[in-house]
């Protein structure tokens, strides 16, 4: 506690100097980081809507590397069959340079993640999620997307352009359109990392995935093994189970955990 005296008068002095309001710059706020939380943390923000009534996902992408339209308006379509946003869910796009050398960690990811946020994920009443497209791969060359905090996702179009399938089935933009929704999936805390289903549908081998190869959180849509999809149709739906999970999430019948505001 002693160590931690001196940080604490420093506040307080501040925040007196100041008026308690306007005060903080960014030097002060690096004093007191916003936790990241988990995949899943920010689960309730989005389904209820009693603290946060509309939602912007933030597409921060390099040059070359801005995603599919059909890609981010799958995503809207499937985050309003879920989430509880009166005041609408929108799309904001930022070209940037991550200037990253080499392969990507889920550390790099959250660095440079929130190194590019345009916003707090919980900013008044709007609840923002960050989804980044960089150049370049995963240290796990196989993975095509990863969810590293409770709002913050990276798709790394590289590995999606080198996983569809041949005969252009899957094609890359299928590949893309699943991916997205898989991993924003994880944002809303699917499948079991921030709950308990009552309902026996994540892969034992897979965990925080679908056991179910017709729902979009079927663990291998976010990995490059696509092989099983070659002759069918890419799932880029939550199927059944998912939705009712997230219903029950948000009707409070299922106990979440794990949350940054609830």
């Amino acid at each position: 506690m002693a160590r931690r005296a001196p940080l604490t008068v420093l506040l307080v002095s501040m925040m007196l100097a100041c008026g308690l309001s306007g005060c903080l710059g960014d030097e002060a706020l690096d004093l007191l980081p916003e936790k990241k939380g988990i995949p899943g943390g920010l689960t309730l923000a989005c389904l209820q809507s009693s603290m946060y009534t509309s939602m912007v996902i933030e597409i921060d992408h390099e040059p070359g590397y801005r995603p599919f339209t059909s890609s981010t308006d799958m995503l809207i379509d499937r985050l309003e069959q879920v989430c509880d946003k009166p005041s609408g869910i929108s799309i904001k796009y930022a070209e940037v340079s991550f200037d990253h050398e080499g392969t990507w960690s889920a550390q790099d990811v959250r660095d440079k993640g929130w190194a590019t946020k345009d916003h707090s994920p919980r900013d008044g009443t709007t609840l923002y999620w960050q989804v980044l497209f960089p150049a370049g791969t995963y240290e796990t060359d196989s993975v095509l997307g990863v969810a590293v905090d409770a709002s913050t996702v990276a798709l790394f179009s590289d590995s999606i352009d080198e996983a569809d399938g041949p005969f252009g089935r899957p094609s890359v933009e299928d590949v893309e359109n699943s991916v997205l929704v898989h991993e924003v999936g994880h944002l809303l805390g699917l499948v079991n990392l921030v709950y308990q289903s009552p309902v026996d549908h994540e892969d034992d081998e897979h965990p925080g995935h679908s056991n179910n190869e017709e729902s979009v959180m079927y663990w291998a849509v976010e990995s490059a093994d696509l092989s099983n999809f070659i002759f069918g149709e890419l799932p880029n739906e939550f199927d059944a189970d998912d939705l009712a999970d997230l219903a029950g999430l948000a009707d409070g019948s299922i106990a979440i955990r794990d949350q940054l505001w609830s």
